[in-house]
């Protein structure tokens, strides 16, 4: 049997201390003195961003910004241009997830299932799934380590499968820290989960004022319920969660100022989850800007080149001022510098991170609601024209393009177009890549597999079961 340690946090300074697991029933071997309730959940959430939750010393590792690198990575909107130092390039040149005994296969799996573990903890300390007993604490920790399972397993379904299948193999479903086996489920089995998980949790925290953006509340869980409808081809109710959403009201669209304002600052209004840095974190060059920032201290300053892909780029409108994010800061190479940046920008003139993660943001369910609606048939049509020309009106001058589109397949393809250009380096078009089953197309700029075509379900696009668990894991 294989190990995990706690990790813990504290929220407000979210003080990190170390944490190891290596596979993925565990039981708990060195833990800090007598855990509350409370501090469990403040290590779940600082798993978000604390490197090494993959289980490896992989500069690529560190959290669900590091997942959203592989994913934009796979999905190929953001181009390795140049590859000085080695980072992704097995990622970009898809060896990775052909080759099971990868980091790249294990890491996102280990994290998902740390998380998994740690919310089964505190979910076995409220007495389990049927009847918690909230005399033993709050009923808003019980919901937020019922949110923390049903998005890891979204998320596992997502990257471990090609493609929605209810009858077909999905990933093993572990609820308890006491479960000794760890059986295959089918995708209905582990959606099931997440639903049941995520609904619970949505009218647990209804009232529920969260201190931190990094902690789930009504507003967060109701967008991960939207993404899992819409990965079940349930339009409908990916179109009601995402309209809850919007209509809380607490969340305006991001500005046009916003866009190019550098995605660096949890107080954003837009933002609805996110992760407030500071520098007691101690995070530098093993983090989402160590990676693909310009201007910190990081890869993408010094040769490993994460670029938009020129496809995309060149298909952007020139009166889109989503076109002004993109920067030939290095000649011939156009980076992301105007959209994500640190706020001196200096090149390499922060080593220490303090610019904040951002997970999710009310955009995303603009977009999300046009595109529910899109599926729902041309009956539709009238009302997803205007759900996307809502997020569009302070983006693009002339938006004709959209009236003119005439039946609601023409305008599924242009409300993702609008949200790979909308959620570009976000880790978010992956999904969408997915569930719309549309193709990758890469451009010239790539290093590897200069103008690739694949379908969605090509193999290279989805991580293979990593072979330790395989080994290790009789019950697969």
């Amino acid at each position: 049997m294989k190990k995990i340690f706690y990790l813990t946090a504290i929220l407000g300074g979210l003080a990190l201390q170390s944490c190891r697991e290596e596979n993925l029933v565990t039981e708990p071997t060195e833990t800090i003195s007598n855990p509350s309730i409370q501090q469990k959940v403040n290590g779940m959430y600082a798993m978000l961003i604390q490197t090494g939750t993959g289980g490896t010393t992989r500069h690529e590792d560190f959290g669900q910004k590091g997942i959203d690198v592989f994913t934009d990575m796979l999905e190929s909107d953001v181009a390795l241009s140049r590859n000085a130092y080695s980072r992704y390039n097995s990622l970009a040149n898809y060896t990775a997830t052909l080759d099971y005994t990868s980091d790249f296969n294990y890491i996102p799996w280990r994290y998902y299932y740390r998380v998994i573990y740690s919310a089964n903890d505190v979910i076995n300390d409220f007495g389990g799934d049927t009847n918690p007993d909230f005399s033993k604490g709050d009923k808003a920790l019980y919901a937020q380590a019922l949110a923390m399972r049903g998005y890891a397993y979204f998320y596992l379904l997502q990257l471990y499968t090609k493609e929605y299948s209810p009858t077909t193999k999905g990933v093993p479903l572990v609820t308890s820290i006491s479960q000794t086996k760890s059986e295959m489920k089918t995708q209905k089995e582990v959606y099931d989960l997440v639903l049941s998980d995520l609904s619970t949790a949505e009218s647990l925290l209804a009232g529920y004022n969260r201190s931190n953006k990094i902690k789930f509340n009504q507003d967060v869980v109701r967008g991960l319920l939207a993404y899992t409808y819409a990965a079940m081809n349930n339009p409908a109710k990916a179109q009601e969660y995402s309209q809850k959403v919007i209509s809380s009201g607490s969340y305006p669209i991001t500005t046009a100022s916003q866009l190019t304002g550098g995605f660096n600052a949890i107080t954003t209004p837009s933002w609805m989850w996110g992760a407030d840095i500071t520098l007691d974190m101690g995070l530098n060059l093993v983090s989402w800007w160590g990676q693909m920032d310009y201007y910190t201290y990081s890869y993408q300053s010094v040769g490993d080149y994460k670029t938009i892909d020129e496809v995309l780029r060149t298909s952007i409108r020139n009166d889109d001022v989503r076109k002004n994010q993109f920067q030939q800061v290095v000649a011939g190479y156009w980076f992301g510098s105007n959209k994500f940046y640190e706020p001196k920008k200096i090149r390499q003139g922060v080593r220490y991170i303090e610019t904040d993660y951002i997970f999710m943001r009310v955009d995303e369910f603009h977009l999300l609601k046009a595109e529910s609606l899109a599926k729902q048939g041309d009956a539709f049509l009238p009302e997803a024209k205007q759900a996307l020309k809502t997020l569009l009106q302070n983006r693009i001058t002339d938006l004709s393009f959209i009236d003119a589109v005439t039946n609601s397949s023409d305008l599924l393809k242009v409300i993702y177009q609008q949200s790979r250009i909308e959620l570009w380096g976000e880790g978010k078009i992956y999904l969408a890549m997915k569930r719309n089953k549309m193709d990758v197309i890469r451009g010239q700029n790539h290093d590897a597999y200069k103008g690739l075509q694949m379908g969605s379900t090509d193999p290279r696009l989805t991580f293979m079961l990593p072979s330790a668990e395989v080994i290790n894991n009789p019950n697969l």
